[in-house]
């Protein structure tokens, strides 16, 4: 091996300094290199250091790992770099290490966590307008556990702040910090309450009322357990009309989408929010049906049922199905009656409310014999108009169903029409939900609307002296189920 010992080297020709040739390797012994800058071709600092500061790259630059490199001695430390620009649209989805400012203060508003995370991601949401109490800050699971358990997390106390990292496939995202200072607890407080009939459904509590009563809130959790409710709020069911009635409409039927209590499934009207509880006694209202009708004339409209209330939710009475001297508007209601012959069913979803708690009353058959009846409106569908030919009565609008219970049940749906069964009319079916009654034919009533699932009851037959007596039932009472996570 040759040696060559200098004190200095210095280019021969300009201030280019070379060693080596294109293709060689060079080779410092003790692999050190020592140099306070290191410069690119461009002129742009690699390394930098000023006294023990050691600067990489300059102002502008990126500093990137090459594909499949990791990094050590770098990483967060529990912190996210804060996106100041208010979001405000819904739903969006969070990037890991991003902190969102969510402004909730025009609506209820969701952000998802970032989907297939990896362990040490994290993400914090703020409530920006202080506004998370009246418009609820959903973070979305996104597929991932959060705290353990296969639900989303609500924030739904004014000014609060999230961290949250992703620990590991069973724990999911754990919540590290809290903006609110009775939340930094590491343990999750839950609401605990009293009153109606109270069931479990594993980590879930579930209260029913099937007549007034009052929700006893003892005690409010926290955004790390519990402190908003799930609900389901039908009102009662109207009875059909009386001679030549139509089918009497479903309860009035409202749910909240479910997500803070289990993700359970709920039907197609579930909207809105969660609602907020604080430590106080709520009164609760269970509407009771409308009372049946004989086939008499004068008392030929059934009856409104009656209706259901909780908090700030109220669902209207199911409208009265129509007589042959239907009185206007009687029939109006939660889902509306449906219609004698010669007229046209009642308005559903009265007051208006969104998503709509419940739909129109079918039509009758145009004047003349015989005569045929609408069924009564149902949550999610229409009463069925009377058909002429072949003569039939309007079948009961279907209902709503909803898992809140933890099993399917279907309720509020309309009753069906009555049929002139000395001329061939057909009598309108009952909903096929099964909550509201078939309309009646010959000397039999229509029968009374499914007790706490607020159907409609259907329309009383016309007798002839030959065909006896005829009523319409009762509408069936409405029924509020209130459900929250309790451990």
């Amino acid at each position: 091996m040759s040696k060559i010992q200098v004190d200095t080297i210095v280019p021969n020709c300009g201030t280019n300094l070379n060693v080596g040739e294109v293709g060689d390797t060079v080779v410092v012994a003790g692999n050190i290199v020592k140099s306070n800058a290191l410069q690119a071709s461009d002129g742009g600092n690699i390394v930098n250091q000023s006294g023990t500061t050691i600067t990489l790259g300059a102002s502008g630059d990126s500093i990137a790992l090459a594909a499949g490199a990791t990094q050590s001695g770098f990483g967060r430390t529990g912190t996210v770099d804060w996106n100041t620009t208010p979001v405000t649209s819904t739903p969006t989805t969070g990037v890991t290490g991003i902190g969102y400012f969510i402004n909730s203060s025009g609506g209820a508003k969701t952000i998802n966590l970032p989907a297939l995370p990896s362990v040490g991601d994290i993400m914090a949401v703020s409530d920006y307008a202080q506004s998370a109490t009246t418009n609820n800050i959903t973070i979305g699971r996104n597929g991932s556990n959060i705290q353990g358990g296969a639900s989303d997390l609500v924030i739904s106390k004014e000014g609060a702040a999230l961290t949250l990292v992703y620990v590991d496939v069973t724990k999911g995202w754990i919540v590290t910090d809290s903006g609110s200072e009775s939340d930094k607890t590491a343990e999750a407080k839950f609401i605990t309450a009293s009153g109606g009939t109270p069931t479990t459904s594993g980590d879930y509590k579930i209260h029913t009322f099937t007549g007034p009563g009052t929700f006893t809130v003892c005690s409010v959790g926290n955004i790390l357990g519990s402190s908003t409710v799930d609900y389901l709020v039908v009102a009662a069911g109207a009875s059909g009309g009386g001679r030549y009635g139509g089918g009497g409409g479903g309860g009035g039927y409202r749910e909240s989408p479910g997500t803070v209590s289990g993700s359970y499934s709920v039907s197609p009207l579930a909207g809105g929010s969660a609602l907020p509880v604080t430590a106080t006694g709520y009164p609760i209202t269970v509407g009771s049906g409308g009372s049946g009708v004989p086939n008499t004339p004068g008392s030929d409209d059934g009856n409104r049922g009656n209706v259901s209330t909780f908090s700030t939710i109220t669902s209207a009475g199911g409208g009265a199905g129509a007589g042959q001297n239907a009185v206007s508007p009687i029939g109006t209601g939660g889902s509306g009656g449906g219609a004698s012959y010669s007229q046209t069913g009642a308005s559903g979803n009265t007051p208006p409310v969104s998503p709509p708690q419940g739909q129109n009353g079918g039509n009758g058959t145009p004047g003349g014999s015989p005569y045929s009846t609408g069924g009564g409106g149902g949550a999610t569908e229409v009463g069925v108009n009377a058909n002429s030919s072949p003569s039939a009565a309007g079948r009961g609008g279907a209902g709503a169903t909803s898992c809140i219970t933890s099993s399917p049940i279907a309720r509020s749906g309309g009753g069906g029409g009555s049929g002139e069964g000395d001329h061939g009319v057909t009598f309108g079916a009952a909903s096929p939900c099964g909550s509201g009654t078939a309309g009646g034919s010959g000397g039999s009533p229509s029968g009374n609307g499914a007790a706490n699932r607020g159907g409609g009851s259907g329309g009383a037959f016309f007798s002839s002296p030959t065909s006896g007596a005829s009523s319409s039932g009762n509408g069936g009472s409405g029924i509020v189920v209130i459900r929250y996570k309790f451990q």
